[in-house]
């Protein structure tokens, strides 16, 4: 399967930005927005996700301003204090592209946290 990670103004996160679907908003600013998974994979599951129309991290670094790069840096760690995963540590994920099975084409970073999130990665599987 051959992904198209083309920036598409109609996905979801860019639906959510402009208000068109609603979310579970934990933390805005000017640059971004975080918001509860709506499928957790931990207790606490957040997306924080810049407000620019970004694919990727590979295409944020490219073209994001140092304001913005800034802002969702800060978003994460504000999302860690406000949902109490300071002390207890989290997990944070951005998928990029066809091998981490990104879904969406707009950056966003996953905030996981509050239970034994376990080992990274699991151990590779044996190329048949």
């Amino acid at each position: 399967m051959v992904y198209d990670m083309t920036y598409n103004p109609e996905n979801i996160f860019a639906k959510i930005i402009r208000g068109e679907i609603p979310c579970d908003k934990v933390y805005e600013d000017d640059h971004t927005l975080a918001f509860n998974d709506i499928n957790p994979q931990a207790p606490v599951h957040v997306l924080v996700i810049p407000k620019g129309a970004y694919v990727n991290m590979e295409d944020f670094h490219a073209k994001a301003s140092d304001e913005e790069i800034a802002a969702l840096i800060r978003a994460v760690g504000e999302v860690a204090k406000i949902k109490g995963m300071s002390d207890t540590g989290y997990r944070i994920l951005s998928n990029t592209g066809e091998d981490a099975h990104q879904e969406v084409p707009h950056l966003h970073i996953h905030v996981v946290g509050k239970r034994d999130l376990g080992r990274m990665l699991g151990k590779p599987k044996p190329e048949a």
